[in-house]
């Protein structure tokens, strides 16, 4: 938690960037992370070691991982990866990986689909990673997905999510994010999960990641944290999406999260300005227009 109270995770060079069809090249991945650590962020998910086959946006991770370890810049951050198995670890900690991230889904439909596992398979590959998390002393951090809705199932039961949130603190993960994944939540339902977490699981161990399919994130966001939650999960500009919501908008934008923060008078260390300067740098790169609220308001009044 850094001093202003409120971290922000930055997932876009990960989860947005994988997403997208353009795939930007390992130069442009690590100035946008740059950028991104420039303007104050202090923790940013820079890639993944899912196959190539399946990810292809991401088959350098290797590559700008290593560059980020050779740079002076890059160490006020924690830079972390995604890995989806035992395999997966070994090539990130080959790549100098000090900190990871593991998935699995609250929808035994979703985690099928997703993932061609079931629920209790994906805990089994975290649980198979462990005496080489211990042995290498990383960090490990934890997603679970669809917590507020399914696109094969529906309404996912609180109950479900809270027994798999508990599951993934007890498989050692320091801090577990609860994802949105397709943008269907609301002030009542992300309420009511929250509400129902509190009593059971330690909040300042609880991010958020939500998408903004339906414009909801934000208000969603502000809702959470009256419970507590202090960790919040985005992408700059609101890059990604989900290939199982037609429509879906992606990510929230990190600077929208900032400008609803500071707002709040929830100051963060990020510098709006420098902010900026990375959404500008990656929607010239896909060259299209600005997509979060902030950087299209910035534009008009520049």
């Amino acid at each position: 938690m850094n001093k202003h109270g409120i971290d922000i995770v930055e997932v876009g060079p990960r989860d947005g960037l994988q997403n997208e069809s353009k795939v930007l090249s390992t130069s442009d991945k690590v100035r946008l992370i740059e950028l991104l650590i420039k303007a104050g962020l202090t923790r940013v998910e820079v890639g993944s070691f899912v196959s190539a086959q399946r990810i292809p946006q991401l088959q350098d991770t290797a590559e700008v991982l290593n560059s980020l370890n050779k740079s002076t810049w890059s160490r006020d951050a924690r830079c972390s990866v995604l890995v989806p198995n035992r395999q997966g670890l070994e090539n990130a900690l080959g790549a100098g990986a000090k900190e990871i991230a593991v998935f699995i889904a609250a929808s035994e439909t979703f985690s099928q689909k997703n993932i061609n596992c079931s629920i209790e398979e994906s805990l089994q590959r975290i649980k198979a990673m462990q005496d080489l998390i211990k042995q290498k002393n990383i960090q490990m951090r934890g997603y679970l997905s669809c917590v507020l809705g399914c696109p094969f199932e529906g309404k996912v039961p609180v109950s479900q999510v809270l027994d798999l949130t508990q599951k993934l603190f007890n498989l050692g993960c320091y801090e577990v994010s609860l994802g949105d994944t397709i943008g269907v939540g609301t002030v009542t339902t992300a309420s009511a999960l929250m509400k129902a977490l509190k009593s059971e699981v330690p909040m300042e161990k609880i991010a958020i990641h939500f998408h903004d399919t339906y414009g909801q994130a934000l208000v969603n966001i502000y809702a959470c944290l009256d419970f507590g939650v202090r960790v919040i999960d985005a992408s700059i500009t609101g890059l990604g999406g989900c290939p199982y919501a037609p429509g879906a908008s992606g990510n929230v934008a990190t600077e929208d999260v900032v400008y609803l923060l500071q707002g709040l008078g929830l100051h963060t260390s990020i510098d709006m300005d420098l902010l900026l300067e990375a959404s500008r740098f990656v929607n010239d790169r896909f060259q299209r227009p600005p997509r979060s609220r902030v950087s299209q308001a910035m534009v008009m009044t520049d």
